[in-house]
Formats: structure tokens, sequence, C-alpha cells
């Protein structure tokens, strides 16, 4: 077992261990799910989905996750279809999402990423991270395999660096990494999220054309199924109600430090990590509000006024 997977299980023990008891029990009787036609989810626990496509000149990947997922997923792809496998897409920099690139690379794909979230995996290594073959620079790129189109969407700060989402405008199916999890408070403290640009960043997603869209992570029970835009209008509608709520306790006159303690959402009782999670949330707005918004780069905040 490598070192990445260990760390991935880890990291999803300690999830389920912190979460609410509200947690919803995830269906997963299989593998793939097919979304639309020659397109599909995957996935080997329900936590990390990835995506693909078959065109007829050969096969896209969305999202290599880390060597066991990407083995795994490689195997469900011959299944389906013997096309070779030409691309392999990076959505960010996170070692959990962007590691697992080799077996694609060995299986002859081109694997690809956005140039900042390049320069992040080159400077930061992770055990089982291996550079992407190609990288791509701008807001958007569109890329051709067969029959089918790829249209590559950066948005700039939002999650990560690099974050790009991927629309297929034939099928009218999206592939959308971390910055939407239906069915969830946002995970724990908000690591690496610039919450305003998040939200800018949501909004923009919501005009896209698409219809369906597979989430890296899905609390709904059937996670491999695909979701909407209701399921980001809902992130978004999230984020809103967290500032809003800390705002109106402010007015109230509720001591800042309090208010993480005092302030609750019960519109969104139900949902994975409230009981867990909300209060962090809360402290990070509170944490935004009275220092500044972090991360921040001047080269994006340029770009995308």
């Amino acid at each position: 077992m490598t070192k990445v997977l260990m760390l991935q299980k880890l990291f999803i023990m300690i999830t389920l261990m912190t979460i609410s008891s509200a947690t919803i029990a995830k269906e997963i009787s299989k593998n793939i799910h097919q979304i639309a036609q020659n397109v599909y989810s995957f996935s080997t626990n329900g936590e990390y989905i990835s995506m693909f496509v078959v065109t007829d000149d050969g096969v896209m990947v969305f999202e290599t996750m880390n060597s066991y997922h990407a083995k795994a997923m490689i195997s469900e792809i011959k299944k389906i279809t013997d096309k070779p496998i030409r691309y392999a897409f990076h959505s960010h920099n996170h070692w959990d999402h962007a590691s697992g690139g080799a077996p694609f690379i060995k299986a002859g794909a081109t694997t690809l990423a956005h140039e900042e979230a390049y320069a992040w995996m080159k400077a930061n290594p992770g055990g089982d991270m291996t550079l992407p073959t190609q990288t791509w620079s701008g807001n958007r790129k569109d890329i051709t395999l067969g029959d089918t189109t790829v249209e590559l969407h950066y948005l700039g700060m939002n999650h990560g660096l690099g974050m790009t989402i991927f629309v297929l405008p034939e099928s009218k199916v999206a592939y959308v990494a971390d910055i939407v999890t239906p069915n969830r408070v946002i995970f724990s403290v908000v690591p690496d999220f610039n919450l305003r640009e998040w939200e800018r960043s949501l909004a923009e997603v919501l005009a896209l054309n698409f219809e369906k869209v597979v989430f890296s992570h899905n609390e709904k029970k059937h996670p491999l199924k695909a979701g909407n835009k209701a399921d980001i209008a809902s992130q978004l509608a999230y984020i809103r109600d967290l500032r809003a709520g800390f705002f109106a306790e402010l007015k109230k006159g509720t001591n800042p430090i309090l208010i993480p303690k005092v302030l609750k959402l019960p519109k969104y009782k139900d949902w994975v990590g409230y009981d867990a999670w909300l209060e962090m949330n809360i402290w990070r707005v509170l944490a935004d509000e009275f220092m500044g918004p972090f991360p921040w780069r001047p080269e994006q905040a340029e770009s995308k006024q």
C-alpha cells in the first residue's frame, strides 16, 4: 500500500469519525455508473469520484486521484472499450486529487493540468504524484478527441491552484472537483479556499452550459449518480447563509468570539458534518472578516476584475 493511499484512507477514517450522526449511508454496489451516452463516473469507495468519457478515437479521464484508484479505473475502462486512453485531466494541485498520473502515462495517455497547478506540483512533489506531461494556460481551452469536445474552464482563485471545471457540451455533463460537495457542510476549517472568490466562481459555474454534473465528492446516498445545478446552487446558498448568519449575530451585539458557539443554521442540520464542522466554518468566516481574505494572489485578482 502506497503512502498516499494510506494517508487517503486515514483521511476518510477521520472524516467518518468526526462528521455528524446524520451521515447518509452511501450505496456503491459497483465501481462505475453511466451518466450519459459514453460518459461514466467511477470510484473505488464512494469518497473520491472520477469521470471518464469514451469517444470514437479514445478515452478521456477526469481526475486521477492516486495510483490505486487510477489502476482500478483503467481496469474498468478496459471492460467497456478497447480504445486507448488519450487524456487524463487534473482538476487542481492537491495531492489527494492530482496523484496517480503515472499509470495513465504508462498507458500512453497525455496528463494535463493548468500551469498554476503544475507549478505547485513541481515545487511540492507528493510521493504518488507524477508531473503532468502537458500544461495549459489562460481561462479557457477546448480539446476535441474524435466526436467529443471538452471545455476546460479556469475561473481564477477559489480553491487550490489551477482549479479547472470540465464541461462536455454535446452531452451537457460537467465534472466539478472540491468546490461543491452535495449534502455536506464545508470540510473542517475550510482549507485552501478563498470564500469570496469561491462564491464568485460558483455563480460563474452556474452560468456554464450543462445539465448533469459529476462531483469529486458527493455525500448523497448514491454518490456515483449525477447531480445537477441545484446542488451547486445549494453550496452557494450555504456559503451566503453562513456569512449572513455571522453578520446577523454581530448586528445583535453578540461577541464575535462567541458567534461560532451560538450561531446555528437549522436549514442544513441534516447535512453531513453539521455537528462537527459548522463551528469551524464559522470561525473561518470570522477570520476572513477580521483579518482579510486568504489565500490571495495579485495576478489572479487582477485577471478576474
